[in-house]
């Protein structure tokens, strides 16, 4: 089981909420958490005494503007404030790093799009480097439907709002579960599997070749090598609030909003220097 899947478990009963009220949940409990340890792992008196004594020197430093030898001492105590002030917080920050970049990514593996619904329909891209077959065909498992040829032309189109010469595509549907997806064109095969879930669940969209590279020519895409270099499933992305514009109001724009609120909330609460 991978620590994803663990994630998945432990927050499991927000996952079954709206995701907006989801992600804000779960933006309250991390902020609580790095509060908590923030308050606990540094000495609050002499934050608290640092902070007042900065502001006390940005009075001082005002009036001192026409004294450069006295601004230089008090701009010295200042700075040396600030070290006192960074190394206090340094050690929860060190902490917390971690645990917040891991739950960023399993956010993104949750939110970033909607999932695909049982019988909804959906596109899947194959790009090749270079089209040295006419057509690639797709072989699924058994609970998904290819609707149309299971052999797709290949041609000029766009994948992810990029130009690319030589892709392949198809729309399957398909009964809730996890699958497998095969590619095949010429001696080129590839695989990618692929989730159906009434849930805020989905596979990564995309598998790419490590040796993959690409050069950019205006509004296309050239790739070097040869072959089948890119899998694509064509998911749509997650509007957790149709307010704003572009991805202000996605997961990440949610969290981040209501983050600051919870931590300004909390900080203030637990009086917090």
């Amino acid at each position: 089981m991978g620590l994803y899947d663990i994630l998945n478990i432990l927050f499991f009963p927000l996952l079954q909420l709206p995701p907006v009220l989801s992600i804000t949940l779960i933006s309250l409990l991390v902020s609580l958490f790095i509060t908590i340890l923030t308050k606990y792992m540094t000495d609050q008196n002499l934050m608290k005494r640092l902070r007042e004594e900065t502001k006390e020197l940005q009075k001082q430093t005002k009036q001192a503007r026409t004294d450069p030898k006295r601004l230089m001492e008090l701009q010295k105590r200042q700075m040396e404030m600030t070290m006192q002030q960074f190394k206090q917080s340094f050690k929860p920050t060190l902490i917390t790093f971690i645990p917040i970049i891991l739950i960023f990514g399993w956010m993104s593996s949750v939110f970033a799009y909607e999932s695909i619904k049982p019988q909804q329909e959906f596109n899947v891209y194959a790009v090749f480097a270079e089209k040295t077959v006419d057509g690639a065909l797709i072989t699924v498992q058994d609970g998904i439907t290819v609707i149309g040829n299971k052999t797709a032309k290949i041609g000029p189109a766009k994948v992810n709002k990029i130009e690319y010469q030589n892709v392949a595509k198809w729309t399957l549907k398909g009964s809730e579960g996890d699958y497998i997806l095969e590619i095949s064109a010429g001696k080129d095969m590839e695989t990618k599997d692929v989730s159906i879930t009434s849930g805020h669940r989905y596979k990564a969209a995309e598998k790419t070749k490590k040796s993959l590279l690409s050069i950019s020519s205006g509004d296309n895409y050239l790739l070097k090598g040869s072959g089948l270099n890119l899998v694509r499933i064509d998911y749509k992305k997650l509007v957790v609030l149709p307010i704003g514009f572009r991805d202000w109001f996605g997961w990440l724009g949610v969290y981040l909003w209501s983050s600051i609120i919870f931590t300004m909330a909390l900080r203030k609460l637990m009086k917090i220097y």
